[in-house]
């Protein structure tokens, strides 16, 4: 399981900065070099979801949600200087709920 977890938040950062590249380009007028590596990140981020301990892809998938949405939340904060509020905390809080009882959920043989 740690590994997991390492997985899937190595792979919502990845994810992150790799998509933040390309609204860097688009967005904020950068450079089109700032592809290079936000292709990269993003070819990381698909590789470490295949770290993942899990029987099903969309399973995994759909947990990786959960964790993606608390990463981009914090990205908000640290990256983009935007303090989350209480909508953002509790939306972030239910969805982790979420992963948590797809993750974790007991399963019928």
């Amino acid at each position: 399981m740690k590994v997991s977890l390492l997985a899937f938040v190595g792979a919502a950062v990845a994810e992150i900065a790799g998509c933040f590249a390309f609204w860097a380009w688009l967005k904020l007028g950068k450079s089109a070099w700032w592809l290079v590596p936000g292709l990269l990140s993003l070819a990381l981020f698909a590789y470490l979801l295949t770290l993942v301990d899990a029987e099903h892809a969309g399973r995994s998938y759909a947990t990786y949600g959960g964790i993606y949405i608390a990463a981009a939340v914090i990205w908000l904060w640290v990256a983009e200087g935007v303090r989350p509020d209480r909508w953002d905390v509790l939306g972030t809080a239910v969805c982790l709920m979420g992963a948590g009882i797809i993750l974790w959920g007991p399963r019928s043989a």
